[in-house]
């Protein structure tokens, strides 16, 4: 255990240790091939009030594999819990939605849909769908992208396993009874998301993993990673993107810096704004956004993943925090961002 602990330890406080003020590197320095590397206290971090938090979460049987702070465009902390390491592509789960999300941005921008207010059975001409009353009819993307679809969706296990069983998850999302008008009241809905996933094919005659690696993949420099489909050859807007810890921070990077990557708009701004500002209040949350959630109380947004993948962003401090895990819930992360991670901001 000690020597785990060691292990765990090692990057953060090896960085405090090499002393006074790092060079700041020049602004234009982007992390499309690799990040940078600084001393937390270079970046206005205390080395050793993050290495509490990660002898605290140690202690607290915590279960994390990887945990990744990112400050001014710097990695100043990263840690990995054998057997997963640097280069492991973990499965994102949740966070998938905010990848879906952003992707259905850039399609906005480049004119192959039109508004967030476009109907959703405007992109499935010619099929037909149960119980689709005037309710349903209405229903529009805007309505999925904040989880206010009205359809009487049940999140869980056994909704999950009837998509994996389906031949058409599309079809079975949008037969769901209706339980409220769209756009009223927020129903936590992943098959909303997968549905997300369909429009974007639609119009854009690529899947969405194809659209990725073409228009967001490719600018960041991601390279690694793998995209499930479902059984029509839809990937699955909910879930199934697997990507390495450094390479899920890049999305974080990409909204901290409003869409714009070395030089290049790879998603408006405008869309960035709307996507993580609350556009409904949610129940134990403050608010959710365009398949973001959206934390006032912690100065930012995050992106959130089962079992604990979290990327996190603090426009206000310039900070993201990434984590992979295998916990129950974010409780724990929370409280290790919360308390240790902020709470080891020195200045600005």
């Amino acid at each position: 255990m000690k020597t785990r602990r060691l292990f765990l330890l090692f990057f953060i406080l090896l960085a405090a240790c090499r002393g006074q003020k790092a060079v700041q590197p020049a602004q234009h320095d982007w992390p499309t091939q690799d990040w940078r590397t600084a001393v937390p206290e270079s970046q206005g971090m205390d080395a050793a009030m993050l290495a509490r938090g990660l002898e605290e979460a140690e202690q607290n049987g915590l279960p994390l594999h990887s945990l990744l702070v990112i400050r001014h465009g710097s990695i100043i902390s990263e840690t990995y819990f054998p057997p997963y390491n640097v280069d492991t592509l973990h499965e994102l789960y949740s966070v998938t939605k905010s990848f879906t999300a952003t992707l259905v941005g850039i399609a906005l921008d480049q004119g192959k849909l039109q508004d967030v207010n476009q109907r959703v059975f405007d992109f499935f001409p010619g099929q037909e769908f149960s119980a689709s009353g005037a309710r349903k009819k209405a229903m529009s993307m805007k309505d999925l992208l904040t989880m206010t679809s009205g359809l009487d969706w049940v999140e869980g296990d056994s909704i999950y396993r009837a998509m994996y069983m389906s031949q058409n998850w599309v079809k079975l999302v949008m037969d769901l009874p209706m339980a409220a008008d769209p756009g009223k009241e927020f129903l936590y809905c992943s098959g909303c998301s997968h549905v997300l996933s369909a429009i974007v094919q639609q119009a854009t005659g690529e899947n969405l993993r194809d659209f990725a690696q073409a228009n967001l993949f490719g600018p960041l420099g991601i390279e690694n990673f793998t995209w499930e489909s479902d059984t029509a050859g839809i990937s699955i807007g909910v879930w199934g993107l697997s990507l390495a810890p450094r390479d899920m921070a890049k999305l974080g990077y990409l909204y901290l810096h409003k869409g714009q990557w070395d030089g290049q708009q790879v998603v408006s701004a405008e869309w960035v704004e709307a996507a993580t500002q609350k556009q409904v209040t949610t129940e134990g949350m403050d608010g959710y956004g365009y398949q973001w959630w959206v934390l006032p109380e912690l100065s930012g947004y995050a992106a959130l993943g089962r079992f604990g993948q979290t990327v996190f962003v603090s426009p206000e401090l310039d900070l993201i925090v990434v984590t992979t895990a295998g916990a129950q819930d974010h409780e724990g992360i929370f409280r290790l961002i919360e308390d240790y991670i902020l709470g080891a901001v020195k200045e600005p």
